[in-house]
């Protein structure tokens, strides 16, 4: 049996409240702890600010390892040159996994990058300030791994096109859909009162962004008087507009019963890698209403309603057509056995055998 496999996972995505990126990282860090005789896995955060709180995010046999560095200048240095190298950060590895995006140079280590989405190849306006080189550093990343992990093939196909990068260095890695969201129940009357949640409600979940489509999905909901109020929950969202609830940054716990108590899950995105929340409604049974892209198209799996992107209008019908036509149980049945099928521990087999093939490839 081959011995396991020495690797260094940015665990930064751990730190502060988490979005996608974030519970994909620790999903996936809990699955790899849980293989010791694939991998010893060791976590960096490239953070100045919180570098500290690394250590206490982090399953027990996870060891968090490196040094209290800014995230900016370290990009800095990268976008010129090829140094520091990560091992000088962290100590030596067989694998360095970059779980966002920016993948450090190495001495020795293999290089896999996991690039979730591009998006901001085609709109890099909406990227923060400090971010406006973060298209140069991807491309930099994608060309020196030895493995550019993606979450889905439409995801893949893209990288392939736009970094003109050999599709035989690509891993797929779909995400996974933890088992509790199958024994997800509505909210409870102390919850609903804390968040302000009507007694009916269309959900969307995610941060906002211009990327995300709300401008389409407010017009949609004001110009369909008879459907549920609109409830957003995710980091930037909070209080009352009208027929229009912001809650705000939920936990998992809380989060999982405000999406099994919608009438329905909307995600008018223009552009996604993955769309978990599509994935977590399915296993809750909550109907799914979202933008015809490939990724969405990929991973609903045909058990969702899609609208063309910024369709104001059908984006409207279809959200009345799921609040009055409940599913029949056998819709119900194809869509969680659809979100069964996927795992996260399927997520980091697929991973290491990326790892793996890393590896081969600096030898």
């Amino acid at each position: 049996m081959a011995e396991p496999l020495e690797v260094l996972l940015d665990g930064t995505p751990l730190l502060g409240h988490r979005t996608g990126i974030g519970r994909y990282t620790a999903a996936l860090a809990e699955e790899l702890a849980s293989m010791p005789d694939e991998v010893e896995v060791r976590a960096v955060a490239f953070t100045l600010r919180g570098w500290r709180a690394l250590r206490t995010v982090l399953p027990h046999e996870v060891v968090a390892r490196g040094l209290p560095v800014s995230a900016r200048l370290l990009r800095q240095c990268w976008l010129r040159a090829p140094f520091p190298p990560v091992e000088f950060l962290a100590g030596p590895a067989d694998v360095m996994h970059a779980t966002n995006f920016v993948l450090p140079p190495a001495i020795r280590a293999g290089g896999v990058t996991t690039i979730h989405d591009l998006a901001f190849l085609d709109a890099p306006q909406d990227l923060p300030p400090a971010d406006r080189r973060l298209p140069e550093l991807v491309r930099k990343s994608a060309v020196r791994a030895d493995v550019v992990c993606t979450p889905t093939r439409a995801v893949a196909n893209v990288v392939t096109e736009r970094f003109e990068v050999d599709p035989e260095k690509i891993v797929v890695t779909p995400l996974g859909v933890d088992p509790a969201w199958f024994a997800a129940r509505a909210p409870s009357a102390p919850l609903r009162a804390r968040l302000g949640l009507p007694a009916e409600y269309l959900l969307f979940v995610g941060a906002g962004g211009p990327r995300k489509g709300l401008r389409t999905l407010f017009d949609a909901h004001a110009t369909h008087p008879t459907l549920p109020p609109l409830v957003l929950a995710g980091p930037g969202h909070a209080g009352v507009d009208g027929r229009v609830v912001r809650t705000g940054y939920l936990s998992d716990v809380d989060l999982r019963s405000v999406v099994a108590g919608a009438a329905a899950l909307v995600l008018p995105s223009r552009d996604e890698g993955f769309g978990l929340p599509v994935l977590e409604a399915l296993a809750c049974n909550v109907p799914v209403v979202c933008t015809d892209v490939p990724a969405l198209r990929e991973v609903a799996g045909g058990h969702a309603t899609h609208v063309p992107v910024g369709d104001a209008e059908a984006l409207g019908q279809a959200l009345v057509d799921a609040v009055e036509a409940p599913p029949t149980p056998a819709d119900q049945a194809a869509r969680r056995a659809h979100a069964a099928g996927f795992t996260w521990r399927r997520t980091a087999e697929l991973t290491v055998g990326a790892y793996r093939l890393a590896a081969s490839r600096t030898r």
